[in-house]
């Protein structure tokens, strides 16, 4: 019985809203398609129920009492809100919070210019985007999807690949003025040397010179010297300002060699074995708010690939 009284209870306030809206018992029974009497009969019945009046019957028009007006804001705001929630489950729209972590500079360089597009295509998906370096291990539970630079091995976890990493020399034109030419690598010998020291989890600060001049075959120098900095774009910053030679990301240039701030002195470029890819538990893109999100950073890594 109770639950009766419940759904009876609903019905009236659905009526009375109406009637709110409207003022008039009259265009509340033809929005309805029922009887003025049977609008006006529910409305006693619902003021029964509450213990007090919500209209003044006045001899030509309706008034809300004070408690009619409380009441009648409030449950047109609710109705409000179930109108466009409902809206929004038949249009497919989907909303909610994704914790998205990524590596700081992928997230600086790659992501950020991007995220525009993603707030255009999902305006109702809100991300709470954490920087954290690719140094810090991943923990379920502390995200949705993250942006990792590794060689993809994450127990537990599962992973889709995004873009291999290729690296390389860069520096400023006016970094060669007054110093032996750049003609090989193991002309790096006469230039101060920037070093990423947070470049991939398990690296030592000097991993990426050794890498790309192992990989490169050039003479043997001693790379471990010169600024050392704990982000990729406070390398790429102080080359920019002249102060050394910087490996540089393929995946993180932008237009820094189009512009002439930095160039390119030998035209090698190394894979360095490490990618970057959105890690997530196994079962995260079950929920189709992930999957989204998933989905349209795997897209905008596929047109970046082929550009």
């Amino acid at each position: 019985m109770s639950r009766l009284l419940h759904a009876q209870t609903h019905a009236w306030l659905k009526v009375f809203a109406v009637s709110a809206r409207h003022l008039s018992f009259t265009r509340a029974a033809e929005e309805l398609h029922v009887t003025t009497g049977a609008v006006s009969q529910q409305i006693k019945q619902l003021e029964t129920r509450l213990g007090f009046k919500l209209f003044r019957r006045l001899p030509r028009r309706l008034e809300l009492t004070e408690e009619g007006q409380r009441l009648a804001d409030v449950v047109e705001e609710a109705y409000q809100s179930v109108g466009l929630e409902v809206k929004r489950l038949r249009s497919g729209v989907m909303s909610g919070i994704i914790r998205l972590r990524s590596v700081p500079a992928f997230l600086s360089k790659w992501l950020m210019p991007r995220l525009p597009r993603l707030q255009a295509r999902f305006p109702d998906i809100e991300l709470q985007i954490i920087a954290e370096d690719s140094s810090l291990s991943l923990r379920e539970g502390e995200f949705d999807l993250a942006i990792d630079l590794n060689d993809g091995h994450y127990p537990g976890l599962s992973i889709t690949p995004l873009m291999e990493e290729v690296i390389f020399p860069v520096c400023a034109p006016a970094l060669l003025r007054h110093r032996p030419a750049l003609g090989q690598p193991g002309d790096l010998a006469w230039y101060p040397l920037l070093h990423d020291v947070t470049a991939w989890r398990g690296g030592h600060p000097y991993a990426e010179w050794e890498h790309y001049l192992h990989e490169a075959e050039a003479i043997p120098i001693n790379v471990r010297r010169g600024y050392t900095f704990n982000r990729h774009r406070l390398a790429m910053e102080g080359a920019i300002a002249g102060m050394g030679v910087a490996i540089a990301r393929q995946a993180l240039l932008t237009n820094e060699l189009k512009t002439g701030a930095l160039i390119a002195p030998f035209p090698q470029r190394i894979p360095t074995g490490k990618r970057y890819g959105i890690v997530h538990t196994s079962g995260a893109l079950d929920d189709r708010r992930v999957a989204a999100v998933h989905d349209w950073i795997v897209e905008e890594a596929g047109r970046s690939t082929a550009s």
